[in-house]
């Protein structure tokens, strides 16, 4: 049995490539068609002012309360202390993303769970399905996303879909079942239609259980943003993302807490959508009433619909650009800083935020325009030879790039050699896939002394953390490093001698642009291949980001001081 595993691996990339190939025209289709939508719908939203936003949220709580107090007046305070911490337009964002997802679950899982009311052979099948997507790690629904729609909010979107749904399916199909069988013969004997008793008995007698199975959903779908922000899904979720890969405490806690706060106003608003009502004598709207509000609720649709179109329309119009980068402290400052020269000279530049082989995947696809984080020939030499024939190598933009193991100064170790027992035998490390650390795994292997280590994988951010922890309290510590990094900066800390070479050698940071770039946006184009700074200049930003100014503000100081060198990058 041990001697012949099997190749399900094989298996699922055989039947995810042959249904990305397949099926490509109806995924790109509704990638464009979703992203248009849904940028459409955060545009409209940012387009009201905050202010009068929270205020008709407010209303929508106190009379939805039954006119209570508390739910009103949380929701007061927590939207303006999201607006007053400059994270409202990602809130919008968050809002579309989980307001779509929820409403594609629905209107999935609603048919769902009446078909398997309705058929005891439809529930023996569907039900393990829904275990399966329920007890899957939501990360692994990226993997898919991302094959078949590139990067943004309609893979997470996808994502959240799979993951949320089971809830809807699972109260829809309960809701029905429990109906009393009393009832259902007596409507039966009354002669009325399979519709006319699902629409008119169970469906009513089955509100409250579904609506807790909506209510569930919607939280689910919430979860899912900050793992969606992962693929290029904007929101507060990215924030989030941000603050842990680089152990920014204070922003992930702000992020976070927004998030909370939207949590609970969607689970309060869903809650009491749900709760019967307390008034006496209830009014029975006239079939003129009904009708104007569904005449009302397709204008509103139809006028969402054109709105969205006309704001990508208008958006398509201007000087775009997209540059991706990996969450790195290096990609951070060299991103933003020739972000801000695009949009000096009349662009509007998208930064988006991606894992590391998703970054290269995007620029082969075309999905986003360039980078400048391709570190060669060592740490991303596998993502370049997988996608050099699809990309377009601009050349360097920083020379002097170096990869290690790297220790305090006051560790008695000058070589890797002479590592024993150090930092109990383990080698702190960054993101799993990262460069470095399949180098300092290749490393761990290489050398006789590092037969009993181990190569620990976290986050760039988390790394950065245990090692001030170390130094603060002059414990030993061996990481993974890279230079040029902030923390070469603040810490007295030096590389150990690799007589193996395991680690690399020196290397340079390139940028890299998608094809076609330089005939579509010829001036966006010679600012990228223009683009170089030292490792002096790359460290100065950093440094000014890790002591907590904002990277967009860092890059515009470090800009504003260098005119000179901007104004050869503009030639």
């Amino acid at each position: 049995m041990n001697n012949y595993q099997l190749p399900v691996a094989n298996w699922v990339e055989t039947i995810t490539e042959w249904m990305t190939n397949t099926f490509s025209g109806v995924f790109s289709f509704f990638q464009s068609t979703g992203q248009s939508l849904m940028d459409g719908i955060t545009s409209l939203l940012v387009m009201i002012p905050p202010l009068l936003f929270i205020l008709i949220i407010t209303a929508i709580a106190y009379f939805i309360s039954n006119r209570k107090i508390g739910l009103s007046l949380f929701t007061l305070i927590g939207l303006l202390f999201i607006y007053n911490q400059n994270l409202w337009t990602d809130l919008m964002s968050t809002v579309t993303l989980v307001l779509l997802s929820s409403v594609v679950s629905i209107v999935i899982g609603v048919p769902l769970g009446i078909l398997m009311a309705k058929s005891n052979k439809a529930q023996s099948i569907i039900t393990p399905i829904l275990d399966f997507m329920q007890t899957m790690p939501g990360f692994v629904y990226l993997i898919p996303a991302v094959a078949f729609f590139g990067i943004g909010m309609v893979p997470g979107v996808f994502a959240s879909v799979i993951f949320a749904l089971p809830p809807t399916v699972r109260f829809t199909n309960l809701g029905i079942r429990q109906v009393p069988k009393e009832l259902v013969e007596a409507s039966d004997s009354f002669g009325s239609t399979g519709w006319q008793k699902l629409f008119k008995l169970e469906l009513p007698l089955a509100k409250s259980t579904i609506m807790a199975g909506v209510n569930q959903t919607t939280m689910l779908a919430l979860s899912m943003v900050v793992i969606a922000s992962m693929i290029g899904a904007p929101g507060l979720g990215r924030g989030v993302l941000s603050a842990l890969q680089r152990a920014q405490v204070g922003n992930g806690f702000v992020n976070g807490v927004a998030l909370v706060i939207l949590a609970i106003i969607i689970d309060r608003f869903t809650q009491n959508l749900n709760k019967k009502k307390s008034t006496t004598v209830k009014s029975k709207l006239s079939k003129n009433q009904k009708i104007g509000g569904i005449v009302i609720a397709v204008v509103a649709i139809i006028a969402l619909i054109g709105g969205s179109t006309l704001f990508t329309s208008a958006k398509n119009d201007e000087k775009t650009i997209s540059l991706s980068y990996v969450e790195w402290d290096t990609e951070v400052a060299s991103s933003h800083v020739v972000g801000e020269v695009l949009k000096d000279i009349g662009y509007n530049v998208s930064l988006t935020p991606l894992d590391n082989a998703i970054m290269w995947e995007s620029i082969s696809k075309g999905e986003t325009d360039a980078m400048v984080a391709a570190w060669l020939p060592g740490t991303h030499g596998e993502q370049y030879k997988q996608y050099k024939d699809k990309v377009e190598d601009l050349g360097e933009n920083l020379k002097g790039a170096k990869l290690g193991i790297v220790v305090p100064q006051y560790m008695d170790v000058d070589s890797i050699e002479e590592l024993s027992d150090q930092a109990g035998k383990k080698i702190t490390g960054i993101e799993p896939g990262a460069g470095v650390v399949a180098a300092a795994e290749k490393t761990q292997k290489a050398y006789n002394n590092l037969s009993d280590w181990s190569v620990e994988t976290s986050s760039s951010g988390a790394m950065t953390v245990a090692l001030g922890q170390a130094i603060k309290n002059k414990e030993d510590i061996v990481i993974t490093g890279w230079s040029p990094h902030w923390m070469f900066a603040k810490y007295d800390l030096k590389y150990l001698e690799d007589p193996k070479g395991t680690m690399g050698t020196e290397e340079a940071i390139h940028t890299m642009a998608r094809k076609g770039l330089e005939k579509e946006n010829p001036e966006a184009y010679n600012v990228l291949k223009n683009f170089h700074w030292t490792k002096e200049d790359m460290e100065s930003v950093m440094l000014e980001i890790n002591n907590g100014t904002d990277p967009t503000q860092a890059a515009r100081n470090w800009i504003d001081s260098h005119s000179k060198e901007v104004a050869e990058w503009k030639k």
